[in-house]
């Protein structure tokens, strides 16, 4: 890390004084957000810290989430030391393997199951010392609906919607907005996949949970299961659908009148609403902050919008539109990109 960098020298002169003496300091990755992680080595302990600039990511949903899933009974990182000023968190290290490095099919319902088994635990969780966790409402779902109109189809792909085009759009929103708001509600971590979920010895640790929300109880178990960053067999996925389904009603998170067939529906759609959703926000990290690296998984979220948009006659056509007009231009543009860096 050169000297150059300001947040990088305060951050060294911080860690000094909590410490007492010099430590060697090594960037893991910056993730989806403004934010960065280190890694240090002091005494014989490993160490994690945040590097979230104040102005930008806020540090206190993450202190008040860190505390109250720690409470819950779930292994997540304790704080140790916070700076306002800049926005560190010092933190314990509770894993650097990322349970999406090791998955494979032989090993994937194992795995799930044991994330799944955590979610009734993040369920119980829907205020923190900073008060009740923020509505996952229909004002919430258009404001995240909205970020792939503005950033993939206008930003990312140019493109001008005719007036069919945008009822089209506006009709499948609003299918996908009163799906969410059939589901009972639940503590929901928000970002719940494969690589937020580290591997610490037999247990599972889980990180980046400062955005959590009260929302849908599919919501969770739809962003483990079908992935944006990887696509499991359908008859996996489906094994842990009823999984989760039959693990709800026991924890009583969804009532027993409800039959697997409106659960599938509920899981479905959710999934949709978070596909769209996430086709935008990786279209926003590539133009807004400069992460070329996320344009490679905007294909795989579309062909989910695909796939299981059409098995639902309101979201049919939205879905057919995206397999013949949308999803061959974002390849058009995702190799034209490749080609203009090398």
């Amino acid at each position: 890390m050169i000297l150059s960098d300001p947040r990088f020298v305060a951050l060294s002169n911080w860690l000094y004084q909590y410490f007492g003496d010099k430590v060697a300091i090594n960037l893991i990755c910056g993730d989806a957000s403004f934010r960065r992680y280190f890694r240090l080595h002091h005494q014989g302990i490993d160490y994690i810290v945040s590097d979230s600039p104040i102005d930008l990511v806020p540090i206190a949903p993450f202190l008040a989430m860190a505390k109250a899933y720690q409470h819950a009974g779930l292994l997540v990182p304790e704080v140790l030391a916070t700076c306002n000023d800049y926005g560190f968190v010092l933190q314990t290290d509770v894993g650097e393997l990322q349970l999406l490095s090791v998955l494979n099919k032989d090993n994937v319902t194992d795995y799930y199951k044991q994330a799944l088994n955590l979610l009734p635990i993040i369920a119980t969780v829907t205020e923190t010392d900073n008060g009740p966790l923020a509505d996952y409402d229909d004002t919430f779902v258009a404001r995240e609906l909205a970020i792939f109109v503005d950033w993939l189809l206008k930003e990312h792909l140019d493109y001008v919607l005719t007036d069919n085009e945008q009822q089209m759009i506006a009709t499948t929103f609003s299918a996908l907005t009163d799906n969410i708001l059939a589901q009972p509600k639940v503590g929901m971590h928000r970002d719940y996949h494969s690589r937020n979920l580290l591997i610490n010895d037999q247990a599972l640790a889980v990180i980046d949970f400062q955005d959590a929300v009260h929302g849908p109880v599919t919501y969770d178990a739809v962003s483990l299961l079908r992935d944006c960053y990887v696509r499991w067999p359908d008859d996996i996925v489906n094994h842990l659908m009823r999984y989760h389904y039959q693990l709800a009603i026991d924890h009583q998170l969804i009532d027993e009148n409800v039959d697997f067939a409106s659960y599938t529906k509920w899981f479905d759609l959710m999934g949709l609403q978070r596909h769209i959703k996430a086709a935008g926000i990786f279209a926003r990290l590539y133009h807004r902050d400069g992460k070329r690296g996320y344009l490679a998984d905007i294909p795989l979220t579309l062909q989910y919008v695909v796939d299981i948009g059409m098995k639902y006659p309101q979201i049919a056509d939205f879905s057919l539109w995206i397999h013949k007009v949308i999803l061959p231009l974002v390849n058009h543009k995702n190799t034209h990109e490749a080609v203009s860096q090398t």
